[in-house]
């Protein structure tokens, strides 16, 4: 089993950065990919991005690139989302995911989830 605690949200300024942490409860976490998704009011969950379980793959949504850089550290099993140039339509919740065990894009293929973190930018 694999638990995930998301931290780092808040409220920033158009432009401005922030970064999520995903700490990671369990050994098998370095072996599985990791995804970071958001979800604004009203709307689906939303793919954002992905790293490998070695942290040398990434991929991200066309909205975020050049942005947003994912990250991991395997020894302290935490996953990080540097966000910068944020915009008001990057608000929403953030949710770190485990699971798969190569990179995806889809909700389903990641089985461990974490409560979330809310994400505000103001315009």
């Amino acid at each position: 089993q694999v638990q995930l605690v998301e931290s780092g949200g808040g409220l920033v300024q158009a432009g401005g950065s922030l970064r999520l942490s995903c700490a990671a409860s369990g050994r098998t976490f370095s072996t599985y990919a990791a995804g970071w998704f958001r979800q604004a009011p009203g709307k689906g969950r939303e793919f954002v991005g992905a790293i490998s379980w070695s942290g040398e793959s990434t991929y991200y949504v066309d909205s975020v690139k050049g942005r947003f850089t994912m990250s991991r550290d395997n020894a302290r099993n935490t996953v990080y989302l540097q966000m910068n140039s944020l915009r008001h339509e990057d608000t929403a919740i953030y949710y770190c995911a485990a699971g798969p065990t190569f990179i995806a894009t889809n909700v389903r293929s990641y089985d461990y989830w974490g409560q979330g973190t809310q994400v505000t930018v103001s315009s």
